[in-house]
Protein backbone atom coordinates (compact mmCIF):
# COMPACT_ATOMS: atom_id res chain seq x y z
CA UNK A 1 0.00 0.00 0.00
CA UNK A 2 1.24 3.64 -0.87
CA UNK A 3 1.54 6.27 1.71
CA UNK A 4 0.58 8.92 -0.86
CA UNK A 5 -2.85 9.02 -1.59
CA UNK A 6 -4.36 9.74 -5.32
CA UNK A 7 -8.13 10.43 -5.13
CA UNK A 8 -9.12 11.87 -8.42
CA UNK A 9 -11.30 14.97 -8.51
CA UNK A 10 -14.87 15.68 -8.06
CA UNK A 11 -16.65 15.05 -11.22
CA UNK A 12 -19.88 17.59 -11.62
CA UNK A 13 -22.34 16.54 -14.11
CA UNK A 14 -25.67 18.62 -15.20
CA UNK A 15 -29.13 16.94 -16.04
CA UNK A 16 -32.67 17.32 -15.60
CA UNK A 17 -35.64 15.84 -14.65
CA UNK A 18 -39.17 16.19 -13.78
CA UNK A 19 -38.22 18.65 -10.89
CA UNK A 20 -35.82 20.78 -13.53
CA UNK A 21 -32.51 20.72 -13.91
CA UNK A 22 -29.78 19.68 -11.31
CA UNK A 23 -26.13 19.15 -10.17
CA UNK A 24 -24.15 15.85 -9.67
CA UNK A 25 -20.67 15.74 -7.66
CA UNK A 26 -19.13 12.18 -7.43
CA UNK A 27 -15.65 11.51 -6.11
CA UNK A 28 -13.52 8.41 -6.60
CA UNK A 29 -13.20 7.06 -3.00
CA UNK A 30 -10.74 4.37 -3.25
CA UNK A 31 -11.04 1.02 -1.27
CA UNK A 32 -6.65 1.27 0.22
CA UNK A 33 -8.07 4.44 1.73
CA UNK A 34 -11.23 3.22 3.43
CA UNK A 35 -8.88 0.63 4.88
CA UNK A 36 -6.23 2.82 5.57
CA UNK A 37 -8.79 4.97 7.64
CA UNK A 38 -9.94 1.83 9.55
CA UNK A 39 -6.50 1.23 10.42
CA UNK A 40 -6.02 4.02 11.92
CA UNK A 41 -9.22 3.92 14.25
CA UNK A 42 -8.23 0.88 15.88
CA UNK A 43 -4.54 2.02 16.27
CA UNK A 44 -5.44 4.86 18.08
CA UNK A 45 -8.00 3.18 20.25
CA UNK A 46 -4.84 2.68 22.48
CA UNK A 47 -2.75 5.36 21.78
CA UNK A 48 -2.52 8.29 24.25
CA UNK A 49 -3.23 11.43 22.13
CA UNK A 50 -1.03 14.46 22.71
CA UNK A 51 -1.76 17.80 21.60
CA UNK A 52 -3.41 17.54 18.57
CA UNK A 53 -5.77 14.27 17.81
CA UNK A 54 -6.85 13.06 14.11
CA UNK A 55 -10.74 12.90 14.01
CA UNK A 56 -11.72 12.31 10.53
CA UNK A 57 -10.31 12.49 6.92
CA UNK A 58 -13.46 14.19 4.60
CA UNK A 59 -13.56 13.84 1.03
CA UNK A 60 -13.85 17.36 -0.56
CA UNK A 61 -17.38 16.24 -2.09
CA UNK A 62 -18.63 15.77 1.38
CA UNK A 63 -17.31 18.95 2.67
CA UNK A 64 -18.86 20.64 -1.12
CA UNK A 65 -22.31 19.10 0.25
CA UNK A 66 -22.19 20.35 3.65
CA UNK A 67 -21.40 23.48 2.33
CA UNK A 68 -24.64 23.80 0.36
CA UNK A 69 -26.52 22.43 3.24
CA UNK A 70 -25.49 25.58 5.56
CA UNK A 71 -23.03 23.21 7.38
CA UNK A 72 -19.64 24.92 6.71
CA UNK A 73 -16.79 23.06 8.52
CA UNK A 74 -13.82 25.28 7.37
CA UNK A 75 -15.39 28.55 9.25
CA UNK A 76 -14.41 26.93 13.07
CA UNK A 77 -18.11 27.44 13.80
CA UNK A 78 -18.58 23.68 14.04
CA UNK A 79 -16.82 21.66 16.76
CA UNK A 80 -15.14 18.42 16.04
CA UNK A 81 -17.79 17.10 18.19
CA UNK A 82 -20.40 18.31 16.13
CA UNK A 83 -19.16 16.99 12.46
CA UNK A 84 -18.70 13.29 14.48
CA UNK A 85 -22.10 13.96 14.96
CA UNK A 86 -22.65 14.66 11.14
CA UNK A 87 -20.77 12.06 10.18
CA UNK A 88 -22.58 9.24 12.42
CA UNK A 89 -25.80 10.59 11.32
CA UNK A 90 -25.32 10.40 7.60
CA UNK A 91 -23.66 6.51 8.25
CA UNK A 92 -20.48 8.07 7.13
CA UNK A 93 -18.33 6.43 10.17
CA UNK A 94 -15.91 5.44 7.50
CA UNK A 95 -14.49 8.65 7.33
CA UNK A 96 -13.41 8.55 10.58
CA UNK A 97 -9.94 8.24 12.07
CA UNK A 98 -10.24 7.56 15.87
CA UNK A 99 -13.52 6.01 17.78
CA UNK A 100 -12.17 8.09 20.96
CA UNK A 101 -14.90 10.87 22.40
CA UNK A 102 -14.03 13.93 20.86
Amino acid sequence: MSDKLNLTGVTTAFGHDADGLFQQSTQDIPQYFLDSLAEQRHANAQKREDDFMSVASIPVVIVDKWMREGFNIMSGEHTAAEIVKKLKAENLEAFLTTEKRV
